[in-house]
């Protein structure tokens, strides 16, 4: 369907409603630029509480926990024009919704790109060796000593890391698995210029072959209609039995089911987890397991990185309201 046309003036001074606590510093920039409602208990907005604020608001800005639906923006009012989504991943956001009644939407794409990396090269190292493990042992008190045979891991270096989505985090991801000896190989939508690749990277336009043959597999494909539950039941299944699979991506892109299984009956030999098919509800099966290592989606979470996003907004916000496009405009088609 095509977007209306955006021919309403905007404001100079905007009323923003932001669904979360921002870094203070970026809070206060705000309420210096805009008319700013910010979340004082910082929690995530019920579908009520969602639809009050786009009624209420000529920018909303949101985040991953906003589930922002068609049903949500058929509550919008005439004075929403703008979301300015704090983070880069938009699938909480009907698109399509959005731009029928011509609602602009913009992210804040690249700024975690170097946290998240981090992050999913530290889930590479720890699972492996089996430092969530050790670190449970030292402080149950148990540890008897040091001993030959006592909580053997496997060696990273030398191993094959397949890379399932090959953009900003992915390239990101490649830089430091390089360096830790890893061959690098990739499944993504494009194939890379030759440039990129003669850096050693290999490519798959296969995924079915990439998995089958990686020892560790990595996740960084966005959450889209096409990629929901891509690693399915049967790719997992055809992993190898040594094989680690690393998600710092979405949820909602694995199997969640098929994974415990396959974990729980050692089909793979483990698993680290940022994200999960039900945040913050994370399945009780998996917190059992000692072969998989969970994290509380930390990918983004750093001072810089956090206060960085936030910024972002802001100037996508002022860019809008001079007129422009904001830079990080997901949706294009408007007037």
């Amino acid at each position: 369907m095509a977007a209306m046309p955006d021919t309403m003036p905007r404001p100079k001074r905007p009323r923003v409603i932001v669904t979360r606590q921002l870094m203070p510093a970026v809070e206060a920039r705000m309420a210096e630029l805009f008319e700013v409602v910010l979340s004082a208990q910082d929690h995530a907005f019920s579908r009520d509480e969602l639809m009050a604020a786009v009624a209420d608001c000529d920018v909303l800005v949101p985040t991953v926990t906003d589930r922002i639906d068609a049903d949500i923006l058929a509550a919008a009012g005439p004075r929403l024009r703008l979301i300015a989504n704090f983070g880069a991943g938009v699938d909480h956001i009907d698109l399509s919704a959005a731009r029928a009644k011509a609602i602009m939407v913009a992210n804040t794409p690249g700024v975690f790109t170097e946290d998240t990396a981090d992050m999913t090269m530290a889930l590479i190292l720890s699972v492996p060796r089996r430092l969530a493990e050790g670190e449970k042992l030292m402080r149950s008190g148990a540890w008897a000593g040091w001993a030959p045979s006592a909580m053997l891991g496997h060696r990273v270096g030398g191993k094959l890391l397949g890379i399932v989505g090959m953009g900003r985090i992915g390239l990101a991801v490649a830089r430091r698995a390089r360096a830790f000896g890893l061959s690098i190989h990739y499944h993504n939508r494009r194939r890379l210029p030759a440039d990129v690749e003669a850096l050693g990277v290999t490519a798959f336009t296969d995924i079915d072959t990439l998995l089958r043959i990686a020892d560790i597999v990595t996740l960084h494909c966005p959450h889209t209609a096409e990629t929901h539950g891509l690693i399915s039941a049967a790719r997992i299944a055809a992993m190898k039995p040594t094989a680690y699979l690393i998600n710092t991506a979405r949820g909602e892109v694995v199997d969640e089911d098929a994974l415990i299984g396959a974990l729980t009956n050692r089909r793979i030999a483990g698993a680290g987890l940022d994200v999960y098919n039900h945040e913050p509800a994370v399945d009780p099966r998996l917190l059992g397991l000692d072969n998989v290592v969970l994290l509380p989606h930390l990918g983004s979470a750093t001072v810089e990185g956090r206060e960085a996003s936030g910024e972002r907004v802001i100037a996508n916000i002022r860019a809008w309201c001079d007129g422009h496009r904001p830079m990080d405009q997901v949706i294009e088609g408007w007037a």
